[in-house]
């Protein structure tokens, strides 16, 4: 029987003017290793007559990775947003991501850090951070 674990993916990424090896991702939160919204594929327009047309379009993809306060993969993100700060500049990211359980890989290129908290939430324990990147394309690939 084949097992759905995410417990297996293996997700990395690299940053080639900051970490031009790529870097393997570790310490995700204990309910979420990432987020993917959907991506819009055609855009469509009413016309005044009733009449659908529909065309495709290029979008990006937003993926937000969830990582646990002390996971040793927040240094990865947050040297690439200091490095970027410090150069005011940014920084494109590539990654790739496989998925075990169904036998499947993704492609990641062109990434964009878009946003992180700069410092985890403190409750009973420091809660999860959530890093966005938007991809300018993610593709899928046989293992």
């Amino acid at each position: 029987m084949t097992s759905l674990t995410a417990a297996n993916a293996v997700i990395t990424l690299t940053v080639p003017l900051v970490f031009p090896t790529p870097i393997q991702l570790q310490g995700f939160a204990a309910d979420n290793i990432y987020d993917m919204d959907n991506v819009d594929q055609v855009e469509t327009a009413m016309g005044v007559d009733g009449i659908l047309s529909g065309g495709f379009v290029f979008n990006p993809t937003n993926q937000t990775f969830v990582l646990q306060a002390d996971s040793p993969s927040i240094a990865f993100f947050e040297t690439w947003a200091a490095t970027q700060r410090q150069a005011k500049d940014v920084y494109t990211a590539n990654g790739s991501t496989t998925l075990v359980s169904v036998g499947r890989s993704y492609i990641s290129t062109k990434g964009f850090l878009v946003s992180m908290p700069p410092m985890p939430a403190a409750g009973k324990i420091l809660q999860p951070r959530r890093f966005a990147i938007r991809w300018e394309s993610v593709q899928s690939v046989p293992n």
